[in-house]
């Protein structure tokens, strides 16, 4: 059974499950319908969404741009993180993007692993997340093939082009989950990395 996050709660991963290693971290979102239209029915806009991870050290910070997990670098040196490719449109149930995680290759100096989200050309398209609803991230044991945790983001983030959905991070020896639910102004992925050099 799943635990469902509100934002700011943090759960344990891999406490009290010793084999725990792989996962899978699913992220989804989809546009909202506008209203009126042709004959009244809603349509709906396109907006790329772009899932990324930084693999941040012990300060929050990123030690090279290879530690930024994207669909332009989808897999880290050492293989502990791959992303499985852009989606263009948020259309359809489920996932949009997903991130796999080995937590046993994670390198030792990686302490934090930051999900984000940032909207693809959102000044040329003027778009921003108050025109995405039902997003998501969810945490799946990839072995056993079970959700571990999700957090629905319900908030309002108009006029916000960033979101950073969750977090993975090191605590005493064992894996956690953050629920961050925290939106920003930062209109491309170089503007977020640079929050972090």
């Amino acid at each position: 059974m799943a635990i469902s996050l509100q934002k700011g709660q943090k759960v344990d991963l891999t406490k009290g499950r010793a084999g725990l290693s792989s996962l899978i971290v699913g992220l989804g979102w989809d546009p909202v319908k506008k209203s009126g239209g042709f004959f009244g029915f809603g349509k709906q806009e396109n907006i790329d969404c772009d899932a990324s991870v930084l693999m941040l050290d012990e300060n929050d910070k990123l030690r090279s741009a290879s530690d930024v997990i994207y669909f332009g670098n989808k897999k880290s040196l050492c293989g502990s993180v791959i992303h499985s490719g852009d989606n263009l449109t948020g259309d359809g149930n489920g996932d949009d993007e997903q991130v796999f995680v080995n937590l046993n290759k994670v390198p030792s100096y990686v302490h934090k692993l930051v999900f984000v989200v940032n909207i693809y050309a959102c000044v040329q398209r003027k778009q921003d997340f108050g025109m995405i609803k039902n997003a998501f991230i969810r945490v799946v044991d990839k072995s056993a093939n079970t959700e571990l945790v999700n957090y629905n983001i319900t908030e309002n983030y108009s006029g916000l082009t960033a979101l950073y959905p969750g977090e993975i991070y090191r605590h005493n020896g064992e894996w956690k989950f953050s629920a961050v639910g925290e939106g920003t102004k930062d209109i491309a992925l170089d503007k977020i990395v640079q929050r972090f050099q």
